[in-house]
């Protein structure tokens, strides 16, 4: 959804038919329209790739078309429109494109040219004024995406800004969310189309790279990978819910372990308040997710090496039937957490929030970065020897310290370009697998003292102790390898 102007959320059919009841609504007339949009591409996308959509919206009996190139890839929320002729459906004229470049190129395509998927849908809009100053077009859009003899419905209400600031927009949709189910729909109808077009499966989406700069301001930089952080938890939560592939929760709760890092970096320069309300909502859910991992990952890569290693042993049977009803549990949990109303609205809430952080003078990323990433370097290093000496917990707390300071490594990554942040992220590859393997066996025991307490379980927990033991040495020589490579974040003569 555009994070500025505009609002995008789905809602169910039957919450749908509730809508025109709502107070916000009552008062006002809807306009009811019935728009008909056709995309035109190549056959191998090249519109696409090069983020130019020539769309053609039906007008009474004519098409009227439009060009446009988009400055994102992620939808049509920026870019230049240029509007062409009314006509018949196909009529591919170019020549009121007043962008020389691009009628050239569209030009050159002509024969090419093909209709991608339509888009169709009953609009239905309402000019809401919830207040003196402010006024929002709402639109519910209800009907199909088509391409290739397929459907995929469409069901979901726009909130426009006419007037007034942001935060009437958020603020008109929280009063719509406390009575009517609606959830922050991320993916344009554009978007989905291309996915109706190629039918594709739930893709499993990872972090993207963060477009940070040097001469952004502290506050812009924390926007911008917080709103990142949402993408990468939205692109993935429909999977958690529908697939049984397990690296939907696993990056579900990636995104989330990022974004609390983030406020973490950042907390120094956030509101006291803003931090105290969002930390602990975002920790709770990251809780209730982070058990559907544990349990995933004990089915899928601890429990195996416990039967080759027992297999004569009744217990390891037992195990594996208590981890399996576990874990189907777990998932069940994880996706009625995703569709809850609760976490509806902690994505639209903390958008605002993220979205109403106040622009102040301050300094410079740039200057920001080095002090924060020093931070969590010595950090890593105090809890590096007490882990080499300690029990399981301080190897977490070394583990978690670690993840927070790759994930600031990542946010900053722009501003550090070279070989040097390439050779460092590799040099610590090894050292972030060995600390994932000791967290395993360590989540393991836990597990077994669910699954198997008191003497039952008593031989596999000393075997996954003696394993942990074992791999302390290579431990000491990673940490020891990390420590002696130049840190990319500060000059060096």
């Amino acid at each position: 959804m555009s994070m500025e102007t505009e609002l995008n959320l789905s809602l169910t059919p039957g919450v749908a038919s509730r809508l025109a009841r709502h107070r916000l609504l009552t008062d006002a007339k809807p306009l009811r329209e019935r728009v008909v949009k056709t995309y035109y591409d190549t056959p191998d996308q090249r519109l696409r790739r090069e983020r130019v959509v020539v769309g053609y919206r039906k007008q009474g009996r004519h098409w009227l078309s439009s060009v446009k190139r988009v400055s994102s890839a992620e939808g049509l929320s920026t870019g230049r429109r240029h509007w062409v002729t009314n006509g018949s459906l196909g009529d591919l004229d170019f020549s009121h494109v007043d962008d020389g470049s691009l009628r050239e190129w569209l030009e050159s395509l002509r024969e090419e040219l093909r209709p991608a998927f339509t888009t169709s849908f009953t609009r239905s809009a309402w000019v809401l004024e919830p207040r003196d100053g402010v006024r929002i077009e709402l639109a519910l859009d209800r009907g199909w995406i088509e391409a290739e003899g397929r459907r995929q419905p469409i069901c979901e209400v726009g909130l426009e800004l006419l007037a007034g600031g942001v935060a009437d927009l958020f603020s008109t949709a929280g009063e719509l969310q406390a009575e009517l189910a609606l959830h922050p729909e991320p993916v344009s109808k554009f978007q989905r189309g291309y996915g109706v077009l190629a039918d594709q499966a739930l893709q499993v989406v990872k972090a993207a790279p963060v477009e940070t700069d040097a001469g952004m301001t502290v506050v812009a930089g924390f926007r911008t990978i917080a709103l990142a952080c949402l993408k990468h938890l939205q692109s993935n939560e429909k999977g958690v819910g529908e697939s049984d592939n397990p690296e939907f929760v696993h990056q579900a709760r990636v995104a989330i372990r990022r974004l609390r890092s983030a406020i973490r970096v950042w907390k120094p320069r956030l509101p006291m308040g803003f931090v105290a309300d969002f930390d602990p909502l975002w920790q709770a859910l990251a809780r209730q997710l982070g058990e559907t991992r544990n349990w995933d990952v004990f089915l899928a890569e601890t429990l195996p090496t416990i039967i080759a290693a027992f297999p004569a042993c009744p217990q390891a049977g037992e195990l594996a039937h208590y981890a399996s009803r576990r874990c189907a549990v777990s998932r069940q949990v994880a996706a009625s957490t995703l569709s809850s109303g609760e976490y509806s609205r902690l994505l639209l809430d903390f958008t605002a929030a993220v979205l109403a952080l106040p622009e102040r003078e301050d300094r410079r990323l740039d200057v920001f970065a080095p002090r924060c990433l020093d931070k969590r370097a010595r950090k890593v290093w105090q809890l590096a020897q007490a882990a080499l000496t300690s029990d399981a917990t301080a190897r977490h707390r070394l583990r978690v310290a670690y993840k927070r300071l790759r994930y600031a490594l990542e946010f900053f990554a722009p501003l550090f370009p070279g070989e040097l942040l390439r050779n460092y992220h590799l040099s610590a590859s090894g050292l972030q697998e060995m600390l994932g393997q000791l967290n395993d066996l360590a989540v393991a025991r836990e597990l077994i003292d669910q699954a198997l307490p008191g003497a039952p379980g008593d031989r596999i927990r000393c075997w996954l102790e003696a394993r942990s033991d074992g791999l302390l040495p290579q431990l000491e020589g990673l940490l020891g390898d990390f420590y002696g490579q130049r840190v990319p974040w500060q000059p060096h003569s």
